[in-house]
């Protein structure tokens, strides 16, 4: 069987960073390991992990009609977790130290790398995972790509942000201390570092889609609101203030509203999209009036993957689904963008290929 024309070889720039970034992550876990004792990284590590499940399946989620690679859902995880957390501590204890030598007292110090230097570093690395990725562009091809691949850098930085802080508070009040932590950072605040982001994860991803003469300045901008959203809870956290950690969580939670409007937007214009693209191929016999319908609604491609498993035709089903929406994105991309026609048949023609090959029913 070839493989679709979805399932791309990986780059060897893609692997290496991915091995590179899990090293980095793997030391940084050792050496809080060594220097926070067996038991108290057990416990971190316990509650760092607990809500990854439940975060990671929220964020895949919203991806479920056009689902990504995984090795490059992988590599953005392992970016944050990895280089992301290394650099940025590094940065932040340079930063801190500037200040020290400038005259700034050591609390002033530390209140700034909070306030300002980590929302500004973390922000710029973990970001940095999508700006790798556009070499691989054509797996940006939606506001939904970057705020995914945004929110798994954000989710992979978190996990091991939160061993460190879980273990230091650990070795000041014990179990209870890192429990009444987690609740606040696992449970009330849990998709912080993910929300803050994905404002970087538009930008990109809009930048990358639209074809305006401005487009690119949503990088930046997209930017701007990652550090401010950032700096918002870290500055209000440092007040010890319940009413402005209260407003600052109102607003990151506005934003999480936001990106999941984005979202679900998108996912009705692609499937209105089908509706009008897909039915100019039933002459070739591969779309019909009725598989229009079921690619239509999750429900009901859900409902087709559930028959064809049924019949022995899980995979072959799943494919002709994927290759069905990797061809209305691929008309997408060149109602927005433009595209070379001679480039535009060629990937047309690897997409009817693989529903041709997978349509058995």
């Amino acid at each position: 069987m070839t493989a679709p024309p979805f399932a791309q070889r990986p780059s060897k720039a893609l692997l290496i960073g991915l091995v590179v970034s899990g090293i980095l992550a793997l030391l940084v876990l050792a050496l809080m390991l060594i220097s926070g004792g067996p038991a108290g990284f057990v416990v971190s590590a316990l509650l760092a992990v607990a809500p990854l499940p439940v975060l990671l399946a929220a964020v895949l989620s919203l991806d479920r009609l056009e689902p990504e690679p995984k090795l490059h859902l992988a590599f953005a995880f392992a970016w944050g977790a990895g280089v992301a957390v290394v650099m940025a501590v590094g940065f932040t204890l340079l930063g801190q130290q500037l200040f020290v030598r400038a005259g700034y007292g050591a609390a002033v110090a530390e209140d700034v790398g909070t306030v300002l230097l980590a929302p500004v570093i973390e922000e710029a690395l973990k970001g940095s995972a999508l700006l790798l990725l556009l070499r691989r562009r054509h797996e940006i091809d939606g506001l939904t790509d970057g705020i995914v691949y945004a929110s798994m850098a954000g989710l992979g930085f978190a996990a091991v942000e939160n061993v460190g802080y879980y273990l230091l508070a650990f070795g000041e009040d014990g179990v209870s201390g890192a429990i009444q932590l987690f609740v606040l950072r696992g449970l009330i605040d849990p998709l912080g570092h993910p929300v803050y982001t994905s404002m970087i994860g538009l930008g990109v991803a809009y930048a990358l889609t639209r074809r305006t003469p401005a487009r690119f300045a949503a990088i930046p901008l997209g930017y701007l609101g990652a550090v401010f959203l950032h700096a918002l809870w870290n500055g209000s956290a440092t007040t010890g203030s319940l009413a402005w950690l209260g407003v600052a969580y109102l607003v990151i939670m506005a934003a999480l509203v936001l990106l999941i409007v984005v979202t679900v937007v998108e996912r009705r214009q692609l499937i209105g999209k089908m509706s009008v693209y897909l039915p100019g191929y039933r002459p070739t016999g591969l779309v019909t009036d009725q598989d229009v319908r079921m690619l239509s609604t999750l429900s009901a491609r859900k409902a087709a993957r559930r028959w064809a498993r049924g019949v022995g035709l899980g995979r072959a089903m799943s494919d002709y689904q994927q290759a069905a929406t990797e061809l209305t994105m691929l008309h997408l991309r060149a109602e927005r963008q433009g595209m070379d026609p001679g480039r535009f048949a060629v990937e047309r023609d690897a997409y009817l290929g693989a529903m041709a090959h997978a349509r058995r029913w």
